[in-house]
């Protein structure tokens, strides 16, 4: 148990656990609007594909980065065309848009390998030590000695709590996603709040997918998500959609996903399909578990019409 529970494991936690951080603090912010953006693991696909295609063609893993977050961006724009102007059923546009992109990025992928011979990689991103604080015992290497993703997301935790608890932006936010009517009475745009909160969790989701390709692999794979997207939408639930609730969720998340693989590294004499496993077996019983505890905005998926006054 020494040789699994060490400080460098607890540091694969932490970066296991970052993509889902990235993209349950997107979910966050779109559940408050009362959209719910179920297409959070294809929109991860699609940013960890542009993101690498974007690095890999420009040399610039920043401009791969970025090629992730537009195309969460132009996503984004898409579920909430559907979702606020259309009114459409949330929860088959966000599925309809996991499988769009599984399929648009296993078709562009293929192209682009067979245009490149061998298998294209390119660099990560290298981690950031930050002075003096990188120096303190155990803490020092697992929190302030990484990349700057894995940093992005703890500055996201504070500006998102300070964002929805101490501005008028977020209060206007909550208060669509709860009584979208009084909030229209009240002046505040409906359509064009909930626009900019989906579109922002699907920047993120892009952003998330691409920490996968920029800074775990270097590369890119088929379906190379392994159905994070969806361990991020548990992470929201999970974390009654609280910041602070999010970052828990996601270490906590990420330490189990962590611990498969450390499990697997040391032979441990269990079966490896149920090692594999034990990611989603955890996700499952912690959305069994909280499932009935965690309230939900009470206007989430349902679209508001200001003529029908819902």
């Amino acid at each position: 148990m020494e040789t699994i529970f060490t400080v460098e494991s607890a540091k694969i936690a932490l970066e296991m656990g970052a993509p889902l951080l990235l993209a349950a603090l997107g979910g966050i912010v779109s559940d408050k609007s009362g959209v719910l953006n179920l297409g959070t693991d294809g929109i991860m696909l699609m940013g960890a594909f542009f993101g690498f295609w974007g690095a890999y063609v420009s040399g610039s893993l920043w401009l791969g980065l970025l090629m992730a977050a537009l195309i969460g961006g132009i996503l984004g724009l898409l579920i909430a065309f559907f979702s606020v102007t259309i009114k459409a059923d949330q929860v088959v546009t966000g599925v309809s848009v996991v499988i769009l992109c599984g399929g648009i990025s296993s078709y562009l992928f293929r192209m682009f390998s067979t245009a490149i011979p061998g298998s294209p990689t390119i660099e990560v991103f290298k981690d950031i030590k930050i002075p003096f604080l990188s120096d303190i015992s155990i803490i020092g290497p697992i929190i302030f000695k990484n990349n700057i993703l894995v940093f992005l997301g703890f500055i996201l935790v504070l500006l998102i709590w300070v964002l929805f608890y101490r501005t008028s932006i977020g209060l206007a936010i909550r208060a669509v996603g709860e009584n979208p009517l009084a909030a229209d009475t009240l002046g505040v745009n409906v359509a064009k709040i909930r626009y900019g909160c989906v579109i922002f969790s699907c920047v993120m989701a892009g952003i998330a997918g691409a920490f996968l390709s920029l800074v775990r692999l270097g590369s890119f794979q088929y379906n190379m998500t392994g159905g994070r997207g969806w361990i991020a939408i548990a992470v929201v639930i999970f974390s009654g959609r609280d910041p602070f609730g999010v970052l828990l969720g996601s270490m906590l998340f990420g330490g189990i996903d962590a611990l498969q693989l450390r499990l697997q590294a040391r032979n441990v004499p269990i079966y490896p399909q149920f090692i594999l496993m034990l990611p989603y077996i955890f996700t499952l019983l912690a959305l069994l578990t909280v499932s009935k505890r965690r309230s939900s905005p009470k206007a989430l998926t349902i679209p508001y019409s200001r003529e029908e006054g819902v």
